[in-house]
């Protein structure tokens, strides 16, 4: 099987799925997540790491395609797993890796080595696989910006607020404000180096009121995803990350409005609604029309 490989731009959604669960893996196409992410790492016992890459292999071949990228989410480099776990599930259909415990920049370009040999080696197209850095330790929060410029495959990166918390030795709380400067500081830094960020995983799937307060405040930082754990999360996140309809028809009577009467009259700032409109609310309006595929 030799699927049509597609770039992953909508990542609203990350559904992580443990290889070593058949019926999850059956199940996940069906659940509208924008990426599903096969994971190696924190749901894998350790006894069962290196028998699963041969699962993440099979379930790469046999998922069917549809408008959903397919990731694998590889142990870190301290583990001495990382590079094993690539040369495991690089293949055709694999759209991407998300790197555990990024903490610095030479893990990227090493990994961007590997994946070069692999992909030639294998009659993929060169570049075609993306790398997710996973920056969950205070040296990876540190270093963040320098860890997604380290190679043109970065294309997205997510921040881990469970092992950040454990590696800063603090104790996670519901309202997350020991976390709140690490998680807007990755926001940033994925921004600066134009990328997608995708936000922290919430444990809690059962809360619905917690997970929509939760998500609408990474939404707030910057964030444009969330990496989830159970389909519930999976029609939240797809809905707090996308645009509203009234927030798209604010932004598209913005774009009219400064158009007409502030570009077309040579003005760089108007008045409308009690507010004055100027060139960064203009862009602002156009990018929200831009990501919700909106004329």
């Amino acid at each position: 099987m030799t699927p049509e490989k597609h770039a992953v731009t909508l990542m609203r959604s990350v559904l992580t799925v443990p290889v070593t669960n058949p019926r999850f893996i059956e199940k996940a196409p069906a659940t509208g997540a924008d990426v599903i992410c096969l994971d190696l790492e924190d749901s894998i016992a350790p006894a069962e790491k290196s028998g699963a890459r041969a699962l993440a292999a099979n379930a790469i071949d046999s998922i069917p395609r549809g408008a959903y990228g397919v990731f694998v989410r590889v142990n870190g480099e301290h583990t001495g797993l990382l590079d094993g776990d690539i040369s495991a599930v690089a293949q055709p259909g694999l759209d991407g890796v998300i790197v555990s415990k990024a903490g610095s920049r030479e893990t990227i370009e090493d990994v961007d080595r590997l994946l070069t040999r692999l992909e030639a080696e294998r009659g993929i197209s060169i570049g075609s696989i993306a790398i997710a850095p996973l920056i969950e330790t205070a040296a990876g929060v540190m270093a963040s910006l320098d860890i997604l410029r380290a190679s043109l495959r970065v294309t997205a990166a997510v921040f881990g607020a469970e092992d950040f918390a454990t590696d800063m030795g603090i104790q996670r709380t519901r309202e997350g404000e020991e976390i709140r400067w690490a998680r807007a500081h990755v926001a940033v830094a994925c921004h600066a180096a134009g990328v997608i960020p995708i936000d922290t995983p919430d444990p809690d799937y059962t809360d619905e009121a917690h997970l929509e307060l939760e998500m609408a405040l990474a939404r707030s930082l910057g964030y444009r995803g969330k990496l989830v754990i159970h389909p519930t999360q999976v029609m939240i996140a797809n809905r707090k990350f996308a645009p509203s309809e009234a927030e798209i028809g604010e932004a598209r009577v913005i774009v009219e409005i400064f158009e007409r009467e502030g570009l077309g009259q040579g003005r760089a700032a108007i008045p409308f609604d009690g507010k004055m409109i100027d060139t960064p609310i203009y862009e602002r309006a156009k990018r929200l029309l831009e990501t919700a595929g909106s004329p």
